[in-house]
Formats: structure tokens, C-alpha cells, sequence
């Protein structure tokens, strides 16, 4: 069929000489009301997509509403029982007879042993992760930050995860100055320059392999002083700022007294000493964002678009509530068994997250991208490794003070002698 001694040639001239072929096209232009941003909303909206983002959001909601059944449970029925009982026993020795969590009142709101500071700039950073993302959401549903240009939103959360800094600054204070801690600078240097600082050696460790090799991606020194100074100039202030209102406000108050001498915390179960609880606690809010999260890894390393920030906002509030059940429920069960320790497990258990992310992104590697050579692999590893970093400390910090609020609320609700 595809002979060429078959094709039918083209008349030329009288002389010989080549035909001409004129070619043209006609264009006709038509006034629109809608705006350049959403040209290509014609070609995402409908998409078949946009079912698995519901079944994405309906699974999520069935996670948080089984888990909001426990905390109710814990609440109404068990709580209830154990705090009228507690409630009403009037002679000593049915007191010296109380068993669970009432039993560690004298320490459950004792400061954590380890590093107190670590687990403040820790929480603050984490809070401020959240600000930044839930802020650039927002504008993406409202259309100020246009989803299409992947550098504007990354732009977007830089510069609102800097002026965050005060969010940052004000709740890492708080929390240090809950543990009686005395060295308010260090602790606010430290909110500050913390997370940034180690994302940024991270990054210019990699943009000097990058360089080496002659990438295309590699990124101009100028605009890493230009980040720095942004930090130094914008981020650093505000997070004096808030840490300045922080330690100006009152100390937190807390139902119980602390008493002098710790109390002995009683051999546990394997399933709530770490690692094991963290690994345990870490997988359900990974699981309420799992589906989503293919959606994001694709736009992110397979060039897809991602447009449905209505959907991923939802998203961001299912996590966090998932974040709170789980770690409001290991509490309750850590001290029952009357282990006083929950300040560093509350932030692990939600943390551990970030670990099944980047197990996730080791599965997205090996099965859906071909990438050639090692530069390739590093610079994907090194990206996701600070992604699972920042979800780890959003995480933790929504686990800490959901249990600060949970311990508050049922100690509180109970006759301390």
C-alpha cells in the first residue's frame, strides 16, 4: 500500500519547475467573559478524576468518624464512669485503692525530662507549617494563588510560611515557658532558625551536586542569599515577636499540683513503648490522606495538574482531626496504665507519619517514575525526605495539643485532694 512507485506526483509547470502549494488558515476570535487563569478549566473540570477525589474524601471522613465514635466513647461512657467514681470516695482508704489514669495526677502535667526545649521549637515549627499551608489553600480556593503555576505556589507558601514566624515564635514560648524554661532566646533562635536552617543545608548540599553535573536545575547562589536574607530580615523578627507575647502572657494553668518526687511508671506493654506505638499511631492519619496523596506526587514528579484545592483543603481538616482522635485515644490508653510520660509520645505517635510518607515515596519511585542515573534519584529523595519532615512536624504538633487539651479537660473534671 505505501509504494512509492505508486504515488500519484504532482503536475509541475510548462518548463518543469516545482509546483507551488499555498498554504492558509483562517482564525476567527470570540470575547469571553472568563478569565485567562481558568482557560483550562474546560479540560479539567468533569474529569474522571474527580470521582476518586470524592471516594478520596469519603474514606478520609470514615477514618475521622470512627475515630471521633472512640473519643466519644472514651468521653461520655468510660470517662463519665471513672470520674463519678473517683468523685465519690470519701474515706482514705478507698482513695489509696484508685487505680488508672487518676493515679498519676501528681505528674501527668510534670515537664518531659528530655528536652523540653526540642520538643517547644519542635511544636511551634509544626504550627507554623500548618498556618502557612492552610493560608496558601485558601488562597488557591479563593483564586489568588493560581494551582497552574507550580512556582507560584511554591513562592506562596515560602513567603507565608516566613510571615508566619510570629504563629511560630508564640506558641514555641508558651509551651517553654510551661516547662520553666529559662533561656527565652536560644529558644526563640532556635524556632526560628531551626527547620529552615536544615532544609536549606539540605538544599545546598544538593544544588552543589546539581552544579558538578551541569543541571538545568541547579540553583544560582544569589538566590539562596536572597532566601537567606528573607529569613534573617522577615522570619526572625516576627518570630521574636510572638515569642516576645508568649512570654509576656501567663503560664499555662493546669488542674493538678505537681508533686516533688516523680512516680514510679510501671513496666508497659510492647504496643505502647516506642518504636511500637509510633508505628501503630502513624499509619491512620497517613491512611486518611493516602489516596490524595497519589494525586499530589503525580503533579508534583509526573507533570499532572493538580486543581481541586477545595479538595485538598478538606483534606488538611480531615488530617488534622484524624491527628487529634488518634493521639486523644493512645493517651487515654498510655495512661490508664499509668504511664505519666505522654509529652514526647503524643508528638511520635502522630509524627511517625511522616516515616510511612516517605515509605510511600519509595513505592512512587520504584513503580511509577523511570528516572535515569543517580543525580535523578537524589534530588527526588532529597525533595520528599524535607516534605516528610514538614508532615511529620505538622503532625506531631496537632497530636501534642490535642493530648494538652484532652489532659487538661479530664483532671480537671475530677476532686483532687
Amino acid at each position: 500500500v505505501n509504494d512509492p512507485t505508486t504515488y500519484l506526483a504532482l503536475r509541475t509547470g510548462a518548463s518543469g519547475e516545482p509546483l507551488k502549494v499555498v498554504y492558509s488558515y483562517e482564525v476567527k476570535w470570540d470575547k469571553q467573559d472568563m478569565a485567562w487563569a481558568d482557560r483550562w478549566d474546560v479540560y479539567l473540570v468533569g474529569s474522571p478524576d474527580d470521582d476518586i477525589h470524592y471516594f478520596a474524601i469519603v474514606n478520609s471522613l470514615m477514618i475521622v468518624v470512627f475515630l471521633m465514635g472512640a473519643v466519644a466513647t472514651i468521653m461520655i461512657r468510660t470517662l463519665r464512669k471513672d470520674i463519678a467514681g473517683y468523685n465519690e470516695m470519701q474515706t482514705l482508704e478507698e482513695a489509696q485503692e484508685e487505680t488508672g489514669w487518676k493515679l498519676v495526677h501528681g505528674d501527668v502535667f510534670r515537664p518531659p525530662s528530655f528536652s523540653p526545649m526540642a520538643l517547644s521549637v519542635m511544636c511551634g515549627t509544626g504550627i507554623q507549617i500548618g498556618c502557612a499551608v492552610t493560608l496558601v489553600l485558601l488562597c488557591a480556593v479563593a483564586g489568588i494563588v493560581n494551582p497552574m503555576k507550580k512556582g507560584q505556589a511554591l513562592s506562596s507558601v515560602i513567603f507565608l510560611y516566613v510571615l508566619s514566624g510570629s504563629v511560630a515564635g508564640y506558641f514555641s514560648s508558651r509551651l517553654y515557658k510551661f516547662c520553666d524554661g529559662k533561656a527565652w532566646k536560644r529558644n526563640t533562635m532556635l524556632t526560628a532558625a531551626a527547620f529552615p536552617g536544615l532544609l536549606v543545608c539540605m538544599f545546598i548540599v544538593l544544588n552543589v551536586f546539581l552544579s558538578f553535573a551541569g543541571a538545568a536545575t541547579a540553583v544560582s547562589f544569589w538566590l539562596i542569599i536572597a532566601l537567606f536574607l528573607l529569613w534573617i530580615g522577615v522570619s526572625t523578627p516576627l518570630a521574636f515577636v510572638g515569642s516576645y507575647f508568649g512570654f509576656q502572657a501567663d503560664k499555662e494553668e493546669v488542674p493538678t499540683k505537681t508533686n516533688q518526687i516523680a512516680r514510679f511508671v510501671p513496666e508497659q506493654p510492647f504496643f505502647a513503648t516506642i518504636p511500637w506505638s509510633c508505628l501503630f499511631g502513624g499509619i491512620l492519619p497517613f491512611g486518611s490522606v493516602c489516596i490524595e496523596l497519589f494525586f499530589i506526587m503525580s503533579a508534583l514528579w509526573l507533570h499532572q495538574y493538580y486543581y481541586v484545592m477545595g479538595f485538598l483543603l478538606a483534606v488538611l481538616f480531615i488530617l488534622a482531626s484524624t491527628c487529634c482522635t488518634v493521639s486523644i485515644v493512645m493517651c487515654y490508653l498510655q495512661l490508664c496504665t499509668e504511664d505519666h510520660r505522654w509529652w514526647w509520645k503524643s508528638f511520635m505517635n502522630c509524627a511517625a507519619s511522616g516515616f510511612y510518607l516517605l515509605l510511600y515515596s519509595l513505592w512512587f519511585l520504584s513503580s511509577k517514575l523511570q528516572l535515569v542515573g543517580v543525580l535523578p534519584v537524589v534530588v527526588y529523595l532529597t525533595y520528599m525526605t524535607m516534605i516528610s519532615l514538614a508532615f511529620s512536624l505538622f503532625c506531631g504538633a496537632v497530636g501534642f495539643y490535642s493530648c494538652f487539651w484532652f489532659t487538661k479537660k479530664i483532671y480537671g473534671a475530677v476532686k483532687v485532694d
